[in-house]
């Protein structure tokens, strides 16, 4: 088993899609380990806040189906494919980590986003605190508590569930 973390994010009805990419992750991936929800305005673009969290979970599956798995969560949940890069969504689900693989194929890991947007910093370094970068070298915690907070805003929210299975 490898462990995963997966950053979630919406700004179209996200309380919505936030709910449904949890249950999807947990009905594929069994036990889920959920940060608590951040609120950030839209990066690169102009549009409606998103709410953001990252996921962490335990897999048996290979990168090439767990990318798949989660494009599919996203299509399933009204995603548009080929839509643009910096533009309103549905749900968002991007692999952050899979263990500590370093690789440019098939995706870029660990996620560069990582140490540049608050919005997957903060909720990873809440729930992966103690965990290592395999290429700063530091933990989310240290990496988060030397992120510049001022170059982007983030603020918790309070998230109600409606499931108690997913908390």
């Amino acid at each position: 088993m490898t462990r995963i973390y997966i950053s979630v994010g919406s700004n179209i009805e996200p309380e919505t899609y936030l709910r449904n990419a949890a249950t999807a992750l947990r009905a594929h991936l069994g036990e889920l380990r959920l940060s608590p929800v951040y609120q950030s305005e839209a990066v690169g673009f102009e549009g409606e806040h998103f709410l953001n969290m990252v996921i962490g979970a335990d897999t048996s599956l290979g990168i090439s189906d767990l990318v798949a798995l989660l494009k599919q969560i996203e299509l399933d949940n009204g995603r548009k494919p080929g839509a643009k890069k910096f533009s309103a969504r549905t749900l968002d689900l991007d692999l952050l980590l899979f263990g500590d693989l370093v690789c440019h194929d098939p995706i870029e890991l660990p996620r560069a986003e990582i140490r540049y947007n608050a919005f997957v910093l903060w909720p990873l370094a809440d729930i992966a605190p103690e965990r290592v970068h395999p290429l700063a070298g530091q933990t989310y915690a240290e990496l988060w508590q030397q992120f510049d907070k001022q170059s982007q805003r983030l603020w918790p929210v309070a998230f109600s569930w409606n499931d108690d299975s997913l908390i």
